[in-house]
């Protein structure tokens, strides 16, 4: 898209990027974005910075259509959803390494309480059942019960195993 760039909605639109059409009207193979989970609630799935979709298929009657969403699931959609044609823009904006603590700041200040990260076991034991001790170290097993208390609940809640992945490619696909 570009500024000036006419922008048509609806069922008789052209297939341009930008443009905004039932999902049951555009091709298959197409790579859309901004897809509608139910018709008219203005775009659900890929709208995230440089994703997209791709239209896989449309049933008969195109009242169903198949959609394979950024994480590679596929869903069957209303046919009556809209989506933009063309992906999202600023698709390697992760690329770029953040470099100073106080880019990262701005990156996070509207989401509190996400940065800094505070290690546990750079804690007094008041603060965290990591913290205390000699030396910054947990002290015990790092796995913890699904039944204990809410404030003792901190490392690998419930784990089924822990540890580095051994063996061959099909044991890793079997976990």
């Amino acid at each position: 898209m570009y500024t000036g760039q006419f922008v048509y909605c609806g069922q008789k639109a052209t297939l341009a990027t930008g443009n905004v059409l039932p999902i049951s009207k555009i091709p298959e193979g197409t790579t859309v974005c901004n897809v509608e989970k139910n018709p008219g609630d203005r775009g659900t799935f890929a709208r995230a910075s440089g994703c997209n979709s791709i239209i896989i298929g449309h049933s008969e009657d195109n009242n169903k259509t198949r959609v394979r969403l950024p994480s590679g699931s596929r869903k069957t959609l209303n046919g009556d959803a809209r989506a933009s044609v063309g992906l999202v823009a600023a698709g390697g904006r992760t690329d770029k390494p953040v470099l100073k603590a106080g880019n990262r700041y701005h990156k996070y200040k509207c989401i509190r309480k996400r940065w800094p990260k505070v290690r546990g076991v750079a804690m007094n034991p008041v603060e965290h059942p990591h913290g205390g001790g000699n030396h910054q170290h947990i002290g015990k097993a790092s796995t913890i019960s699904r039944f204990k208390s809410a404030g003792k609940k901190v490392g690998l809640i419930a784990a089924r195993r822990t540890g580095r992945l051994r063996g061959g490619k099909d044991k890793k696909d079997k976990m």
